[in-house]
């Protein structure tokens, strides 16, 4: 009897961090896969790049990548890292609302076409 209750601790313990372990393993994925496309395709330097991270939101798709470059620290740009990666969009930040950068004072977003 003993056995069975430990069996059942374990297995409500595995079900309760699966969505845990998935969410946070799908954030270093899709982070990582955006990080190597700055570097590799995009040429990139690792001292141009501030940070990458990965997030999980509440809309679709529910997985993205926010980039800060350290030239320019007021902007995340958003990519999502799917089948391909692609910019998606840009956000600025309150001191970037602040200064009123506008896009066209961008340096690393990439218009999307259609």
């Amino acid at each position: 009897m003993k056995k069975l209750k430990i069996a059942i601790l374990v297995l409500l313990v595995f079900v309760l961090l699966s969505p845990f372990v998935y969410v946070q393993a799908n954030k270093m994925i899709y982070a990582k896969k955006v990080k190597a496309y700055l570097l590799d395709e995009e040429h990139y330097s690792k001292d141009e790049i501030q940070s990458v991270k990965g997030v999980w939101g509440v809309k679709l798709p529910p997985f993205y990548v926010v980039v800060v470059f350290k030239d320019e620290p007021e902007v995340e740009y958003i990519y999502f890292a799917h089948s391909s990666i692609m910019q998606f969009e840009y956000r600025l930040t309150p001191e970037g609302k602040a200064r009123g950068i506008t896009r066209s004072e961008l340096k690393h977003y990439i218009p999307r076409d259609g």
